[in-house]
């Protein structure tokens, strides 16, 4: 992460309120869009399920992932070249996992979703450059070659710590206040702000961090299954897992769909990057605006009535109705996929939100499989894959309705703090009576009188 541009001091601000037996802290900068959230009761607070954190699972799959690609480009058979690119694939997810996390965790809730949609469109970015740069390679191993040296440039520029820090919110969680203290110093002299000035507070930085480090509490860590003991948290992971495998299981189809339609190698390839981009950009103009929950809802909805209308009029509707359908389930699927991972890392607590991340990930990455898995049946199985993922759309637009709405809302730190993410009305409920005053205060108080009073 680069340092952070000077700032005015004013944009800093302390929020303090009551939080169980405690108190919560809250600095936060916000022309830079981060914020940072701290409990004074780190031993309340239950730890994350890994031991390393963020920055030191990105170090360590970055060079995991540079060895196996230059491994890959010196295969010599080709079951040696498939176990290595199952590890390579792996390494890389765990990369991309750690950093997701940690640019989520450095964001204030205004500007997450713009953060996380600018790094989905660097993604389609690569997606569309690779295959000019396949052809300007023309050889495989040299390819792969590239993409282990790209690894190894990009683990020399943010292997170093101040670049890339460690997130002080899973510090503060596991009970790392001194390490946490020294990262938030650094981001207090980045922006140009004096932490020992008492003028701007009136407690410093370092006086709250003290307290926090009072008694040395040691690092304290929870374990994965410790979602199993909550009461709402598991049923949002399992919701948005099932809508990811959903949103990206039922992309085979809109894909067989399509091919008789685009008959050009290419063509879909560069229609699903440019379809990709589109649903990113969807998403940053409605996810805030409407919510998180109510953009979801509509996006498996497009899909299942586009996945519907394809298998109700394959063999009747014109192609270019089929082409149109096709797209729009595309579209809205991609859609799907995205806001579910957005969506989980919102609502699932700083202790477990790594593996809870993953499984929602995990998910759709074994929702891809009905590709590969519908072209080695060849079209025998198609039929009935389509219309098992088209039902499992419905039934994931009914468990849409269960989430709750995490729209300007903070990251939940706790599995307490998750469970009180409760499921909202979808729409704002009118008024049913009218609340003013039938009677003026007068009448209605010689609406109180008899007759016989008088």
């Amino acid at each position: 992460m680069a340092a952070v541009p000077p700032v005015e001091p004013r944009v800093w601000r302390r929020l303090e309120g009551p939080a169980g037996a405690g108190f919560s802290l809250t600095w936060c900068c916000q022309d830079e869009g981060w914020t940072l959230d701290y409990p004074d009761a780190v031993q309340a607070c239950p730890p994350l399920p890994t031991r390393f954190g963020r920055r030191a699972v990105f170090v360590a799959s970055l060079v995991l992932a540079t060895g196996l690609g230059a491994s890959e480009a010196l295969a010599a058979s080709f079951p040696t070249l498939l176990v290595l690119r199952l590890l390579h694939g792996g390494t890389l997810a765990g990369a991309l996992l750690a950093l997701y996390l940690a640019r989520l965790e450095l964001c204030d809730p205004p500007h997450r979703l713009a953060f996380s949609v600018g790094a989905g469109l660097f993604s389609v970015a690569g997606t569309l450059l690779l295959p000019g740069l396949a052809v300007l390679v023309q050889d495989w191993r040299l390819l792969q070659g590239l993409g282990a040296l790209m690894s190894g440039l990009l683990l020399l520029f943010w292997g170093f710590p101040a670049l890339f820090p460690e997130s002080p919110c899973w510090l503060l969680a596991t009970g790392q206040v001194a390490r946490a203290r020294k990262i938030l110093w650094h981001f207090a002299e980045a922006s140009g702000v004096d932490p020992e000035d008492s003028s701007l507070e009136e407690n410093s930085l370092v006086t709250e961090l003290a307290m926090l480090s009072a008694g040395s509490p040691q690092p304290q860590y929870q374990s994965p299954l410790g979602l199993l003991r909550t009461q709402v948290t598991w049923r949002n992971g399992l919701i948005l897992g099932f809508s990811s495998l959903v949103g990206e299981g039922i992309r085979a189809s809109f894909r067989r769909s399509l091919a008789p339609q685009v008959p050009t190698f290419y063509l879909p390839y560069f229609l699903e990057a440019g379809l990709e981009a589109a649903a990113l950009v969807f998403l940053l103009l409605t996810a805030d605006r409407c919510g998180r929950r109510p953009v979801l809802l509509l996006g498996t909805m497009a899909t299942g009535l586009a996945s519907l209308l394809l298998l109700a009029g394959a063999q009747y509707l014109p192609g270019w109705t089929m082409l149109s359908l096709s797209v729009l389930g595309l579209l809205a699927s991609r859609a799907v996929s995205a806001l579910s991972s957005l969506f989980a890392a919102e609502v699932f607590p700083t202790v477990i939100r790594g593996a809870g991340l993953g499984l929602v990930l995990g998910a759709g990455f074994l929702g891809q499989a009905a590709g590969p898995l519908d072209a080695l049946h060849g079209r025998r199985g198609f039929f009935l894959q389509h219309v098992v993922f088209a039902s499992l759309a419905v039934l994931a637009l009914l468990c849409v309705l269960l989430l709750p709405e995490s729209r300007s809302r903070g990251l939940p730190q706790s599995l307490q703090d998750a469970d009180r993410l409760r499921r909202s009305p979808l729409l704002r409920a009118c008024p049913c009576q009218d609340h003013l005053p039938l009677l003026s205060p007068s009448d209605a108080c010689w609406a109180g009188h008899t007759p016989e009073q008088h």
